[in-house]
C-alpha cells in the first residue's frame, strides 16, 4: 500500500506543537497590533477625505481602519456608528495622536439612506471632495435555518447589504464631484465594502449572514460597470476568522475550554487574524490615486501615491488562505 504523505514541514525538522505555534501566533499578533506605535507617520492618504462606517467596536475593523487612516495622513475622517458609546473616545484618541487630522463622529445607522446621503454632502461642503468610503458596518447572526425568520433574514440584508449599496450609490455620486481648488481636477475615489469569506462559499456563517455578504460581493462586481470611466473603484474585502467583538463569543468559548491554540487551525497559516490586518487591506484599496493630469509638480507627494489604482470590482479574501481550498485534513493532501 502507498504510504501516507508526510506533513509538508517534515523535511525541515520537527513540526511545532499546537501550543508552540500558538505562542508564536501571540507574538506575531502583538507585533501587528503595535504597528502604529512603532512606525513613523505616513502620507498614503494625504489630502484625502474619508468616510468609515462601523467604527464603534473597541476591537473592530472600523476602529482599526480609522486609526490607520489617520496615521497615514487623511485630511478629514467622518466616522459613523449605530452606537454612540465609543465615538467620543475614538475622536479624542485620533485628535490626541494626530492633531493634524480632522475628525467628525456621527451616530447613525449605516443602512439609513438619509444619513449616508447627508454625510457625503457634508464631506463635500466641508472639504470640497470625497475620496474614500469604507462601508464596514455589519452584523453577524447566529441562528440555524429553522430559527431564521423572514424578518431576521431581511434585517441581515438591510444591515449588511443595503448599507453597502447606499455607500456605493451616494459615495460614488460625491466622488464624481470635481473641485480644482481642492486639488481634485477629475472624478475619482475608492469605495471599499466589508464582505466575508462567508459570501464566497459555505461553511463560514449562517444562511442569512452568508447571503447578505454574497450580495455585497456581487455589488462590488456589478457596480463598477455602472461607474465606467469615472476612476471610481469599488472592491470588497472578505475577512476570514478575525478576532473582533463580532467573534468574541467563539474566542471566549475556545479559551474557556483550553482550546485557544486551535483557533484558526483550518487555514494554512494555522492562526486567526486581527482587525489591523483587514485595516491594512483597506488602506491599500484606499490609496489608489486618480490620474494626475494636473500641472502640479511631480514632486508633490499627492501625485506619488498610486498603489491600488488598477484594482477594481474584486472580492479580496484576507483569511490566512482559508478560502483557497476545499475542506482537507490539515497536513494531508487528497
Amino acid at each position: 500500500m502507498p504510504s501516507k504523505p508526510s506533513h509538508p514541514n517534515a523535511a525541515s525538522g520537527r513540526e511545532p506543537s499546537a501550543e508552540e505555534h500558538y505562542q508564536r501566533t501571540l507574538v506575531r499578533i502583538e507585533q501587528i497590533q503595535s504597528h502604529l506605535s512603532n512606525s513613523p507617520r505616513g502620507q498614503r492618504l494625504r489630502h484625502k477625505t474619508c468616510i468609515v462606517t462601523g467604527v464603534g467596536s473597541l476591537h473592530g475593523i472600523g476602529r482599526a481602519s480609522a486609526l490607520l487612516f489617520a496615521h497615514e495622513g487623511a485630511t478629514h475622517l467622518y466616522l459613523l456608528d449605530f452606537s454612540p458609546d465609543n465615538l467620543p473616545e475614538l475622536k479624542l484618541t485620533i485628535e490626541s495622536s494626530y492633531p493634524d487630522v480632522k475628525v467628525t463622529t456621527i451616530q447613525a445607522d449605516a443602512a439609513d439612506e438619509t444619513a449616508i446621503a447627508d454625510v457625503c454632502k457634508q464631506a463635500l461642503q466641508d472639504e470640497g471632495r470625497l475620496d474614500v468610503f469604507f462601508a464596514n458596518a455589519g452584523f453577524a447572526s447566529n441562528k440555524a435555518l429553522p430559527d431564521v425568520t423572514a424578518e431576521g433574514f431581511m434585517e441581515s440584508m438591510r444591515i449588511n447589504t443595503l448599507s453597502c449599496f447606499l455607500a456605493v450609490k451616494h459615495g460614488s455620486e460625491a466622488m464624481m464631484k470635481t473641485n480644482p481648488s481642492k486639488g481634485k481636477d477629475f472624478s475619482g475615489g475608492s469605495v471599499i465594502l466589508t464582505a466575508s469569506v462567508a459570501g464566497l462559499r459555505s461553511g463560514a456563517g449562517t444562511i442569512d449572514y452568508s447571503a447578505s455578504k454574497a450580495a455585497v460581493n456581487s455589488i462590488a462586481k456589478t457596480s463598477v460597470y455602472q461607474l465606467q470611466k469615472t476612476d471610481i473603484r469599488v472592491n470588497a474585502i472578505c475577512p476570514g476568522l478575525i478576532e473582533t467583538n463580532m467573534t468574541k463569543d467563539m474566542f471566549d468559548f475556545a479559551r474557556q475550554r483550553g482550546k485557544q491554540s486551535k483557533i484558526g487551525q483550518l487555514n494554512p497559516m494555522g492562526r486567526f487574524g486581527v482587525a489591523q490586518e483587514i485595516a491594512q487591506m483597506a488602506l491599500f484599496l484606499a490609496s489608489g490615486k486618480e490620474p494626475p493630469f494636473t500641472k502640479r509638480s511631480r514632486s508633490d507627494p499627492d501625485l506619488n501615491v498610486d498603489e491600488s489604482s488598477y484594482v477594481n470590482g474584486q472580492n479580496i479574501a484576507v483569511d490566512g488562505g482559508l478560502s483557497s481550498s476545499h475542506p482537507v485534513v490539515p497536513g494531508r493532501w487528497a
